[in-house]
């Protein structure tokens, strides 16, 4: 009889341990800024990529990008980018934004921060060195023949240059 209470208040410790395990683990990372998002932000929805002209949506944790006629959202940016370093790639904060389609002003975006677009610099929140996948080891993006060089043919800083949206 001892032996089944042993095992029965074993068996709820157990079960109780990993689930409060495993709340903490979900709360810590629901809308967190991944490491290689720009630091110095208390209130951010989306970052916009120039380079890819895609958007990352930090809720979710998702990709959002333009492929097949319409908008996708992934995990992952499609494999044409695979190459992208997205420690490097410049983005751009878009914190007023609170909808669920932030592509909704795509043509602004495109225009306002076009491919190559550099602001104030940036400063990632974690470290490139500590991520060892093919995602975050690239010097640009190569598999469509786009690489990011700078503002060369583009207008400079132009005054847009805080991040902000």
């Amino acid at each position: 009889m001892k032996t089944l209470k042993l095992i029965a208040v074993a068996i709820v410790f157990l079960v109780s341990t990993n689930a409060i395990q495993a709340q903490v683990s979900v709360n810590v990372n629901i809308g967190s800024p991944p490491a290689w998002g720009p630091v110095g932000y208390s209130a951010v929805d989306y970052y916009y990529l120039p380079d890819v002209e895609s958007y990352y949506d930090i809720r979710n944790t998702q990709f959002i990008y333009f492929g097949g006629g319409k908008w996708i959202r992934s995990r992952n940016l499609p494999t044409r980018y695979r190459n992208y370093n997205l420690y490097n790639g410049y983005k751009v904060v878009l914190n007023d934004y609170h909808g669920s389609r932030p592509y909704s002003n795509f043509k602004n975006h495109k225009v306002k921060y076009y491919k190559g677009y550099k602001g104030k610099p940036q400063k990632s929140i974690g470290s490139n060195r500590n991520h060892n996948s093919k995602a975050y080891k690239s010097n640009g993006n190569k598999s469509n023949g786009n690489k990011s060089n700078g503002n060369k043919g583009g207008k400079g800083n132009n005054g847009h240059g805080n991040g902000k949206h």
